[in-house]
């Protein structure tokens, strides 16, 4: 009972002055201030993979990069272990800017067995590269290209070859390019 009071009488002693850190009102919650309106909103980045990142809108749509090369188009390496090599574009990657040319940068791929008695396989398959390493090609005249933008007296606007000006963009490239495509998916199907 002795120590209870003098408990007591101790708390009573004690004095809290309004500047201490005790005399102030305590809120459970730590608020934030408000941010500035005027600094530019940061880009989200969605959640991909571990080492792989898209940088993404404010409405959490990916970042897409416009690119110099379409589908269908010839182009040629210009840099890499694979430099001088010419093949086609079969797919694009406008997240980080990347292509996938048809025979290009070979990579080993190793695949597990989906069922039980099938044997696993090695195959080979096509690995992205990135489209400032490939440039567009004339098969024309065997030369590789800047690519420029003109308008037509149509008023339609195309890409042309500024070293042979040669106009890339036609009807007729593209629906080749989307046959074969539409070739290649049949086949991988069956």
């Amino acid at each position: 009972m002795a120590s209870m009071a003098a408990l007591q009488s101790s708390f009573t002693s004690l004095s809290f002055s309004s500047s201490s850190f005790f005399g102030q009102r305590f809120s459970p919650f730590f608020c934030p201030p408000l941010v500035n309106s005027r600094e530019k909103p940061r880009p989200i980045v969605a959640r991909l993979k571990q080492w792989e990142r898209k940088k993404c809108k404010s409405n959490s749509l990916p970042l897409l990069h416009k690119m110099h090369v379409k589908l269908g188009d010839t182009v040629q390496v210009i840099s890499g272990h694979e430099k001088g090599k010419i093949g086609e574009i079969t797919q694009l990657f406008k997240h980080n800017s990347t292509v996938v040319v048809k025979e290009i940068n070979l990579k080993t791929k190793h695949m597990k067995s989906k069922e039980a008695g099938e044997p696993g396989q090695i195959i080979k398959i096509e690995a992205p590269i990135h489209s400032s390493n490939v440039m567009l090609y004339s098969k024309d005249q065997n030369v590789a290209s800047r690519v420029g933008h003109k308008t037509l007296e149509n008023g339609k606007r195309v890409r042309y070859l500024i070293k042979t000006g040669e106009i890339i963009d036609s009807a007729e490239n593209w629906k080749r390019a989307i046959k074969e495509k539409e070739k290649t998916e049949v086949a991988a199907a069956s």
